[in-house]
C-alpha cells in the first residue's frame, strides 16, 4: 500500500473526527467540555473505553512482547479486572457523591491543599509521560509508513498529529471524545479482528483450527511460578489489580469518562463491561502475536531489532497485501487517537481546575484560560514525544508501566489512606513524603537482587510505592487528633 494511499485514507478518517466534533462541539460549555454535561450514555462510554485503554502501546507492543514474555502479560490483564470491580465499588460511590469535576479535589477535603495539589501534579506527570508514550508508536509507525518517504522530519510529524488532536477536541472536549473514542475503538476491533482472519489464511489456517494453534505454540504459556522471576503469576496479579485501580480508578482521563454518567449505577455498570471485554481483547492481541511469530518463523523472515517493530513491519511491507496494511494503519491510529484525545481533555481540565481554580474566575475568563491550557498541554506533548525519540526503550509498554509504578505510587497511597483510614496526616509533609518514596523505590529497584537473594522487582514496584507512601503519611500525623473518614 503506498503512502500517498495511507494518507489518503488518514485525511478521510480525520476529515469524520472532525464532522463529530463540529456535530458535538456546536454551543458547548465547559460543562459540556469537562464532563458532557453528565449525560452520556454508559454503553458508549464503556465501548469507547476500549480504545482509550488499549492504545497505540498495546496495539504494537504486546503482540511484540510475545517472544520475551509469552503470554504472561494476561496475569496482569486478570488482575486488571478485580482493580476495576474495586474501583466500582469504592472509589465511583465518593466521587459521585462529592459531584467532582477533577477526582483530586478528593483529596484537598480529605488532607488539605498541599495534598490535594501533590496528588494533582503526579497525575499531570503521569499523564503527560504516558500519553506521549502512546502517541509515539502511532507518529514512529506513520513515519515510517509515510514521511519517511516525503523527507518530512519526525518533531514536523510529531507536531502534525498532536496538532489534529488538538483541533477536533478543542471545542466539545467530552462531548465530542464521547463519540469519536467509540468510533475509533470501532477501527481498532476491525483491524485487530481483521488482520488475525487475514494472517491465518496466509498461514492456512482454517478459523476452526486457530485456538488450537495458538495454545500449541511455544509463545502461549501463561503462568509462572518462579517466585524470583519478573513474570511470577501473583506479582503479575496484584500488580495487575493495583495498576487498574491506581491508572484508571486515579487517573483524571478514564474517571472523567466515568463521571459523564448520568447515575453512580450506570457508571458502575459501565465500569463491569469494560472490564470483561478488555480482558477479551487483550487475549486477541496476544493471540495475534503468536500468529506473526509463526509467520515470520514459517518464512524465514529475519525479526526487527525491536519487537515493538514486528507487526508494523509484517503488516506495512506487503507480507499480508494491501488490506492488511490499511487494517493496521487505521487500527493504531484509531488507537492512539482514542487515547492522546482524552488525555489532553483530561490533562486540560486537571490543570484549569486543580491547578488554577478556574471556578473562581469569571465565566468569560474561564473560557479563555481553558482554551489557552489546551493549547498549551498540546505543545507540551509535542515536546515530550520528541525527547522521548531520542530515548526510547526496545519494549515500550514496559516503560509505561514502569513510570507508572514511580508516578502512579503516590497516588495509590494517598488515596488508600485517605479511603482506609481515618488518621490525619500532616498536610505539609506530603510532597516531600511523595517525592522521597519513588526514590526509595528506585534504590531497591536497582539493588534488589544484591539486597533480597535475587529477587527482581516487576510491576509490583508499584505496590511497595504506595506502601511506603502509607507509611510515610501515617507516620506524618501520629499524635494528631483523629480525621473522620471521607468515603
Amino acid at each position: 500500500m503506498s503512502a500517498t494511499a495511507i494518507f489518503i485514507c488518514l485525511v478521510s478518517y480525520f476529515a469524520v473526527l472532525m464532522l463529530v466534533s463540529y456535530i458535538t462541539g456546536r454551543n458547548s460549555t465547559n460543562e459540556g467540555f469537562f464532563l458532557a454535561n453528565r449525560k452520556s450514555p454508559w454503553y458508549l462510554i464503556a465501548f469507547g473505553m476500549i480504545g482509550s485503554s488499549i492504545s497505540g502501546v498495546t496495539f504494537v507492543s504486546v503482540p511484540g512482547a510475545v517472544k520475551a514474555g509469552g503470554f504472561s502479560y494476561y496475569q496482569v490483564v486478570l488482575g486488571y479486572i478485580l482493580g476495576y470491580w474495586i474501583i466500582a465499588g469504592m472509589l465511583m460511590p465518593v466521587f459521585y457523591r462529592m459531584q467532582l469535576t477533577s477526582i483530586y479535589t478528593y483529596l484537598k477535603e480529605r488532607f488539605g491543599r498541599y495534598g490535594y495539589k501533590t496528588g494533582a501534579s503526579y497525575f499531570l506527570l503521569s499523564r503527560i509521560i504516558g500519553a506521549s508514550f502512546r502517541i509515539y508508536v502511532a507518529v514512529d509507525v506513520l513515519q515510517g509508513c509515510i514521511f519517511n518517504q516525503w523527507n518530512i522530519p519526525f518533531v514536523v510529524s510529531a507536531s502534525v498529529i498532536v496538532l489534529l488532536i488538538w483541533l477536533y477536541t478543542r471545542s466539545g472536549g467530552m462531548k465530542t471524545i464521547i463519540w469519536t473514542d467509540a468510533l475509533q475503538t470501532f477501527f481498532l476491533l476491525a483491524a485487530l479482528v481483521g488482520s488475525i482472519f487475514l494472517i491465518s489464511q496466509s498461514l492456512h489456517l482454517h478459523i476452526t483450527d486457530l485456538a488450537k494453534t495458538v495454545a500449541a505454540s511455544p509463545y502461549s504459556k501463561m503462568f509462572y511460578w518462579d517466585y524470583n522471576s519478573k513474570l511470577f503469576f501473583f506479582k503479575q496479579f496484584f500488580a495487575g489489580v493495583f495498576i487498574a485501580i491506581a491508572m484508571t480508578g486515579l487517573d483524571q482521563d478514564m474517571m472523567q469518562k466515568n463521571l459523564t454518567c448520568k447515575t453512580l449505577g450506570e457508571s458502575q455498570k459501565n465500569i463491569f463491561w469494560f472490564s470483561i471485554v478488555q480482558a477479551i481483547v487483550v487475549l486477541m492481541f496476544l493471540a495475534l502475536g503468536t500468529l506473526l511469530y509463526a509467520f515470520a518463523e514459517i518464512k524465514n523472515i529475519p525479526l526487527p531489532a525491536k519487537p515493538d517493530g514486528l507487526y508494523p513491519m509484517l503488516a506495512t511491507q506487503g507480507y499480508f497485501g494491501a488490506i492488511v496494511a490499511f487494517l493496521f494503519v487505521m487500527g493504531i491510529t484509531a488507537a492512539s487517537f482514542a487515547s492522546a484525545d482524552s488525555a489532553l481533555t483530561a490533562l486540560t481540565t486537571s490543570f484549569c481546575v486543580d491547578i488554577l481554580d478556574i471556578k473562581e474566575k469569571e465565566k468569560e475568563k474561564q473560557e479563555r484560560t481553558r482554551k489557552n491550557i489546551h493549547m498549551l498541554m498540546a505543545l507540551v506533548l509535542i515536546l515530550v514525544i520528541v525527547i522521548y525519540r531520542m530515548i526510547n526503550d526496545p519494549i515500550i509498554i514496559n516503560d509505561v508501566f514502569k513510570v507508572a509504578g514511580y508516578t502512579y505510587g503516590p497516588l495509590l497511597g494517598l488515596y488508600s489512606f485517605g479511603l482506609l483510614t481515618k488518621a490525619k496526616a500532616n498536610d505539609k509533609w506530603i510532597p516531600v513524603i511523595c517525592l522521597l518514596a519513588p526514590i526509595i523505590c528506585y534504590v531497591l529497584d536497582w539493588q534488589s537482587k544484591n539486597w533480597f537473594n535475587g529477587y527482581q522487582f516487576g510491576f509490583e514496584l508499584l505496590i511497595m510505592n504506595a506502601f511506603i507512601t502509607f507509611i510515610g503519611l501515617l507516620l506524618s500525623g501520629l499524635g494528631s487528633k483523629q480525621q473522620e473518614m471521607y468515603g
